[in-house]
């Protein structure tokens, strides 16, 4: 195993791969971590923990994109949880584009959540940012419906992105070319 890549080559397959199942605990850690943040400044009006949460989202998808997914926080104890299941192996490439959209959502929340602690015309859009976030990591841990890889096959279709010269696979062979 590379120590730094994102995703890994198995036997019979010719493209990087992940575990859905770690990706997927690590969606639903961080929707209960989001949903903390959110209750915390949407039902108590308490803002000092957004900048926190977000941050840490933000640091977890830095570490799993620039270094290595399983060692990026939440992948590490989702693991811990799912160990003893059998590994689901997916393609790696479009959670990259997944997780990088989410690197660039948790970057815009912890930089709004900042100026927010100080001024609360801010909530507006931190609250409709953080809504979006929850529901695309609801619809992942729930569902098995990565809105990201959705995008990254639409960009391939819509000939923005180039076409893999092998096709990875998505969660339940959802994802076409």
């Amino acid at each position: 195993m590379a120590f730094i890549s994102f995703g890994e080559y198995i036997d019979g397959k010719g493209y990087k791969v992940l575990d859905e199942r770690r990706m997927r605990a690590s969606a639903g850690i961080m929707l209960l971590l989001g949903l903390i943040a959110f209750i915390n400044g949407f039902i108590l009006r308490e803002f000092m923990i957004i900048p926190y949460i977000s941050g840490f989202l933000m640091i977890n998808f830095m570490i799993g994109i620039f270094i290595n997914p399983k060692f990026s926080p939440t992948v590490f104890v989702g693991y811990l949880f799912v160990r003893k299941q059998s590994s689901l192996p997916i393609g790696a490439i479009q959670k990259k584009f997944a997780w990088s959209l989410g690197l660039g959502l948790s970057t815009i929340i912890f930089i709004l959540s900042l100026y927010l602690i100080s001024d609360p015309s801010y909530f507006d859009p931190l609250c409709m940012l953080c809504l979006i976030c929850l529901l695309l990591l609801f619809l992942e841990t729930s569902f098995g419906i990565c809105i990201g890889c959705k995008l990254y096959y639409l960009l391939i279709y819509l000939k923005i992105f180039k076409k893999p010269e092998e096709n990875p696979n998505c969660m339940g062979d959802s994802c076409d070319v």
